[in-house]
């Protein structure tokens, strides 16, 4: 007999490691917050917040000079900036194609 709670219940989506590697290096390389990240993906940012736990403690200690360290931060939040313009004017383009038309 049916009581009703299978059809309220949620579906547990299932993440590769490589989709929960990329996530989480969007939190470390773009020095967004986990929250932000998080709302952006559609994921819980307790769950997001695990996988960049995860993700920091597997990552080598580098042999980089902290002036290279310092350089390859701000270079890579740079390229986070890069990549959310480039997603933004790809959507501004297209709204004003399909306005055009």
């Amino acid at each position: 007999m049916s009581t009703g709670n299978e059809k309220t219940r949620r579906q547990r989506r299932k993440f590769t490691a490589q989709y929960r590697h990329e996530a989480a290096r969007m939190v470390i390389d773009s020095g967004r917050t986990i929250a932000e990240v998080a709302q952006e993906l559609g994921l819980g940012p307790q769950l997001l917040g695990r996988w960049v736990k995860v993700e920091k403690e597997t990552m080598t200690p580098s042999t980089l000079s902290p002036d290279e360290r310092e350089e390859l931060k701000r270079l890579r939040k740079e390229n986070a900036d890069l990549r959310m313009d480039n997603e933004f004017l790809g959507k501004a383009a297209a709204f004003f194609a399909a306005k055009h038309q």
